[in-house]
């Protein structure tokens, strides 16, 4: 079963001020470095866009707005149009606020989660999952869209409810989002420092 990749922008980024999947950690725009980090690992990648984000976000790579049934609701409005237009596939998913996650812990999640239920996910210190680092089942679409016909839109639920598969990443540093200007400006500053080493 081949499995696709689905680079979630979405959301308003009002904290930011500016649309996070845009920002620069690395040497190109998030959601570009994003993608590349899923095409080591996925058949095929997808970036998961607002309406607003299609139109102004540049990039070569494939993306896909929300479905006007579905936007508007957060993280679940991308997903379930990925499951829409490739109902056959497995996700592997990935938001563009975490700039610590890599190919290494991409790799044991994707090597140590058995994945035999509906989803699996990266799991935190919070004893919380992180919706957007973790893997969807192409059975996770059918009852997504039921979980989101009962009025239900979060991600943390869905997995809560399915008993998804836990993986503890080797560096909690991985699940760190960033949210804000400061928080941007404090993880270049720990990510230049790292490079200069």
């Amino acid at each position: 079963m081949a499995l696709y990749g689905l680079v979630i922008c979405g959301g308003s980024s009002a904290r930011m001020g500016t649309d996070k999947s845009a920002l620069v950690y690395y040497d190109k725009p998030q959601h570009d470095h994003v993608h590349d980090l899923l095409a080591l690992f996925c058949e095929k990648v997808i970036i998961s866009c607002n309406k607003e984000q299609y139109i102004s976000l540049k990039t070569s790579n494939e993306k896909i707005a929300d479905l006007a049934e579905y936007s508007g609701h957060g993280p679940i409005s991308g997903l379930l149009t990925a499951f829409h237009a490739f109902p056959e596939h497995h996700f592997l998913v990935a938001g563009c606020d975490y700039p610590f996650l890599n190919k290494k812990e991409l790799e044991l999640f994707l090597t140590k989660t058995k994945r035999d239920s509906a989803a699996a996910a990266f799991y935190n210190q919070d004893d919380k999952y992180e919706p957007l680092l973790a893997w969807y089942s192409k059975e996770a679409g059918p009852l997504l869209k039921q979980h989101f016909n009962q009025n239900e839109f979060s991600l943390q639920h869905f997995l809560k409810k399915h008993n998804a598969e836990r993986y503890v990443p080797q560096s909690e540093k991985v699940v760190t989002s960033v949210d804000t200007p400061e928080e941007f400006r404090r993880v270049k500053a720990i990510l230049a420092n790292e490079n200069n080493k």
